[in-house]
C-alpha cells in the first residue's frame, strides 16, 4: 500500500509495511512513537522536489482546489507505472484531491478517517523520514509556502488597499474646512475695500477669481469678468463698483489678497481633483456600497470603522448610527430616546424622506449597505449590480411610505370635515280648541300680582337686614381700630417719660 504525502519541499510517496496496522490506531501510534520504529513501519519509496517557490505555490493552490497538478501526475506515472494502477491502493489526506486521481489515473485510492492517524504519525515524524532536508530549510520553506497561499487565498489587488481611502476621505474634510477658512479671510480683507461685491458674489471660488482679476474696484469697468460671471451678475458687479462705499487700499494689501486668492482657487482645484480619485477609488473598491450610499458617505463609513474589513463585520444596527456614538451613550445615560442615525443622515435617500420617515430610512439604508458591504469586502464581483438592485428596494421603500402618508392624510382630512345630518319633515302642531275657557285668565292674572307683591316685601327686608349686618360690622371695626390707636399712644408716652427719666439722671451725675 502506498502512501501520498505533500510537503514544501516536494512530493514524498512512502510504502507502508503492514497493511494491518491502518485498521488498528493503537499499534499506529506506538509505531510512529520513535523515529527508529516509525522507519520500522513505513519506507520512503519516492521524492518529487519543486524546482522553485512558483512551482510549488502552483502545485499547493492546485491541491487546495482538488486539483491533480501536471507535476503531480508525472511523479505518479513514473513512479507507479501501469502495472502498478491496477495492484496497488495509494492513501491520500484529502478526498477532493484522491477522487481526481483516481479518476485521472485509475488507480484505486483510499481517503476517510482510517487514514488520519497514519498521516499524522507521518507529519510527526517527517524529519526522521526525509534525511536528506534539514529541519531548518523545511521550516522556512513551509511559512515561505504559508505567506504565498494566504495571498493567493485573499487574492491581494491593488485596487482593494483601503488605507487610500481612508487618507483621501480624511484629506477631503480638512480641505474643505481650510477652503472655508481662507474664502472668509478673502472675504473680510477685501470687504473693507468692496463691501458690497460679497453679497452679489456668493460662491467663494467665483468671489476670489473676481478679486484676482480685477484687482482694486476702479479697474472693474475695463476688466472682462465674462469667464467667470454670467451678464447679469458681472453688469450689477460694475455697477456697485463705481458708487461703493468701502476704504482705499495700498498696492501692496491688493498684492497680499491676491495671492491669498491664488491658494483658494489652487486648494479648489486640487479638492475637485481628490474628489474625482476617491470616486475612482470607491468604485473600484466597494462598487456595490458606492452605488447604494454614494462614495462620499460609504468612504466616511470605511475611515470611521477602519476598514472595510471591519465594516463588512459590522451588523446592521451598528451601521445605522455609525458616527453617532456620543450622541448615543449620552442617551443611554441620560434615559433618552437613542440617536437613528450618524453618518447615514447625509445619504441621499434618507434626506429625501420626510422627517417623521427619515429613522425608517435609515434603518432600511444600514441594511442595504451592511450588505454591499459584505459583498465587497469578502465576495469576487466587481460590479454594482447588487448594489443597484439594493438602492431600488429601498426607493420602493421611500415611495411606499411617502404614497402610505399621503394616503393616510386623504383620509383624516375626510374625516375631519362635518357630517350634514338629514332632516325629516314632519306635520306641525295643530291648534287645541280644548285649552279655550271663558275668564280663566283673569283668575291668573290676579294671582301673579300678589305673588309678586310679596316677593318685593321679602327682597326688602332682606336687604334690611344685610345693611344692619354691614354697620354692626363697620362700628365693631371702628371701635377695635380706636383701641389699637389708644394703645400705641399710651407706649409711645411711656417710653418718652422713661427717656426723659434718663436724661435727667445724666445730668445730676455731671453736676
Amino acid at each position: 500500500m502506498l502512501v501520498l504525502f505533500e510537503t514544501p519541499a516536494g512530493y514524498a510517496l512512502f510504502n507502508l509495511l503492514d497493511d494491518g496496522k491502518l485498521h488498528k490506531p493503537d499499534e499506529l501510534e506506538k509505531a510512529f512513537a520513535s523515529s527508529e520504529s516509525a522507519n520500522k513501519a513505513i519506507k520512503l519509496r519516492a521524492f518529487s522536489k519543486f524546482e522553485n517557490t512558483t512551482d510549488a505555490m502552483a502545485a499547493v493552490t492546485g491541491i487546495v482546489e482538488g486539483k491533480v497538478p501536471k507535476n503531480l501526475k508525472k511523479f505518479l506515472d513514473d513512479e507507479i507505472g501501469e502495472a502498478g494502477v491496477k495492484k496497488e491502493t495509494l492513501i491520500v489526506g484529502d478526498a477532493k484531491l484522491g477522487a481526481s486521481i483516481a479518476k485521472k489515473l485509475g488507480i484505486k485510492v483510499l481517503s476517510d478517517s482510517t487514514t488520519n492517524e497514519l498521516l499524522r504519525g507521518i507529519r510527526s515524524q517527517l524529519e526522521s523520514l526525509l534525511s536528506g532536508i534539514p529541519s531548518a530549510d523545511l521550516r522556512a520553506m513551509q511559512l515561505g509556502l504559508a505567506h504565498s497561499l494566504s495571498r493567493y487565498k485573499l487574492k491581494f489587488s491593488p485596487d482593494k488597499v483601503d488605507t487610500m481611502v481612508v487618507q483621501a476621505i480624511s484629506l477631503l474634510d480638512d480641505l474643505d474646512k481650510e477652503l472655508n477658512t481662507y474664502a472668509m479671510r478673502v472675504k473680510e480683507w477685501y470687504g473693507w475695500h468692496f463691501p458690497e461685491m460679497s453679497k452679489i458674489v456668493v460662491d467663494n471660488v467665483a468671489y476670489a477669481r473676481v478679486v484676482k482679476l480685477m484687482g482694486v474696484r476702479t479697474n472693474a469697468a475695463a476688466a472682462d469678468l465674462s469667464t467667470i460671471l454670467p451678464e447679469e451678475l458681472e453688469l450689477q458687479v460694475k455697477t456697485a463698483a463705481e458708487i461703493s462705499m468701502g476704504t482705499e487700499i495700498s498696492p501692496e494689501d491688493v498684492a497680499n489678497i491676491t495671492y491669498l486668492c491664488d491658494q483658494v482657487v489652487s486648494l479648489s482645484d486640487y479638492r475637485a481633483s481628490l474628489s474625482s480619485y476617491l470616486r475612482q477609488r470607491m468604485n473600484a473598491l466597494a462598487p456595490n456600497l458606492t452605488a447604494m450610499v454614494g462614495e462620499l458617505v460609504g468612504a466616511r463609513l470605511i475611515a470611521h470603522a477602519g476598514s472595510l474589513i471591519n465594516l463588512a463585520k459590522y451588523p446592521a444596527s451598528t451601521v445605522q448610527i455609525l458616527g453617532a456614538e456620543k450622541a448615543l451613550f449620552r442617551a443611554l445615560k441620560t434615559k433618552h430616546d437613542t440617536p437613528k442615525y450618524g453618518l447615514l443622515f447625509h445619504a441621499s435617500l434618507v434626506g429625501q424622506a420626510a422627517p417623521k420617515h427619515k429613522g425608517k430610512m435609515a434603518r432600511v439604508v444600514a441594511t442595504k449597505a451592511s450588505l454591499s458591504a459584505r459583498v465587497d469586502a469578502l465576495g469576487e464581483t466587481t460590479t454594482p449590480d447588487l448594489g443597484i438592485s439594493l438602492r431600488a428596494v429601498a426607493e420602493n421603500r421611500l415611495r411606499h411610505l411617502e404614497g402610505r402618508a399621503a394616503g393616510i392624510s386623504n383620509k383624516s382630512a375626510a374625516k375631519g370635515k362635518p357630517k350634514q345630518d338629514k332632516v325629516e319633515l314632519t306635520a306641525g302642531k295643530s291648534y287645541n280648541t280644548a285649552g279655550d275657557a271663558v275668564g280663566a285668565p283673569a283668575v291668573s292674572e290676579e294671582k301673579k300680582e300678589k305673588k309678586e307683591k310679596k316677593d318685593k316685601k321679602e327682597k326688602k327686608g332682606k336687604k334690611d337686614e344685610d345693611a344692619m349686618e354691614v354697620d354692626t360690622a363697620a362700628e365693631a371695626g371702628a371701635e377695635t381700630n380706636g383701641e389699637k390707636k389708644k394703645k400705641k399712644k399710651e407706649k409711645r408716652e411711656q417710653e418718652d417719660r422713661a427717656a426723659d427719666g434718663e436724661e435727667r439722671k445724666e445730668k445730676k451725675v455731671s453736676h
